[in-house]
């Protein structure tokens, strides 16, 4: 399977990375190169192997139980906050003048 330079233009727009046209050529034969690279996998018979989802067989979760505790209180939580306003952190509007319809 060898990938054409719109493949690549599309997986870049998809992607949001802009490529000049002489990166869409080389990534073109590069990902292509890759590819064919992986095509002896094709060639091994894999007839009644399980599929293998973690390497080292019979990991258990790992994770400790999800255990509800007390959180921060609300004042300490905004104890070092610059800015508070009805009880929630206050900060300067990223997009305008904050005013406005939303």
């Amino acid at each position: 399977m060898h990938l054409s330079e719109k493949d690549v233009r599309d997986i870049a727009v998809y992607t949001r990375i802009g490529l000049s046209d002489e990166e869409v050529a080389r990534m073109a034969s590069d990902l292509s190169s890759i590819i064919e690279s992986l095509g002896v996998i094709t060639e091994y018979d894999l007839e009644g192997v399980e599929p293998t989802f973690h390497p080292i067989a019979g990991l258990s979760n790992v994770m400790r139980e999800d255990v509800v505790r007390p959180g921060l209180a609300h004042e300490a939580a905004l104890g070092n906050a610059p800015a508070e306003q009805d009880g929630q952190f206050l900060i300067p509007p990223i997009l305008g003048d904050g005013g406005g319809d939303r």
